[in-house]
Order: C-alpha cells, then sequence, then structure tokens
C-alpha cells in the first residue's frame, strides 16, 4: 500500500477532528504550547504550524476568548472556550457521536460479511 496515499488520508482526517479536540480541551484556560502537548499526551499530536493559525481562527469566529498572562518572565496567552464556543462544541460532540455510530455499524456490517 502506498504510504503517502495513507498519510494524506490519515492528515485529512485528524485536520477534521483538530477543531473537536481543541474546543474540548480548552474548557480551561491553556496557552498555546500547553495545548499542544495535552493534546499530544492524549495521543493527538498536532503541529504548531496547525494549531496557532487555528487558534485565531476559532477566537476570530467568537469560539474562544483569550487573554495574556504577564504574571510570569514570559507573556502567554491563554484561550478558553466561549459560550458560543461551547454551542458549538455541544453540536460538534453530538454529530462526532452520530458518526462514531455510524461507522461501527458499517465496520461491524463489514466484520459479519453484510458488505450490501
Amino acid at each position: 500500500m502506498d504510504e503517502d496515499l495513507i498519510a494524506g488520508h490519515l492528515q485529512e482526517l485528524r485536520r477534521g477532528t483538530v477543531v473537536l479536540a481543541c474546543l474540548t480541551t480548552l474548557s480551561q484556560p491553556r496557552y498555546g504550547y500547553a495545548l499542544l502537548e495535552t493534546l499530544a499526551d492524549a495521543g493527538f499530536a498536532v503541529d504548531g504550524n496547525t494549531l496557532y493559525p487555528l487558534l485565531r481562527r476559532l477566537e476570530k469566529q467568537g469560539l474562544l476568548t483569550s487573554e495574556w498572562n504577564t504574571d510570569e518572565a514570559r507573556p502567554r496567552k491563554f484561550y478558553r472556550v466561549s459560550p458560543d464556543g461551547a454551542s458549538v462544541l455541544d453540536q460538534l460532540m453530538t454529530e462526532w457521536r452520530s458518526l462514531d455510530a455510524a461507522i461501527g455499524a458499517l465496520d461491524g456490517a463489514h466484520d459479519r460479511g453484510d458488505n450490501q
């Protein structure tokens, strides 16, 4: 099997879920690098070149709020889900669960040989 083909499809699949992963994780305030680490620790590795533009886009869309913390030696921008973001997250999670159940049913049919 062509590894580039598989890698491309995996990237496409992950691209569709990174918003969901970020909104889920940002129910608690986090700065960008901490978010990268949290996602990676959960098995959801995201490149910084993907994450930081996404955070800016989600903030611009009103799904995240941010605030600078200058208490430490280095200022950090902390992100958190906004009320609109929480609403979108609820809708996305409902759809995610529905899709997961549908794929599970299809996979079960495949395992049983019901390929119709």
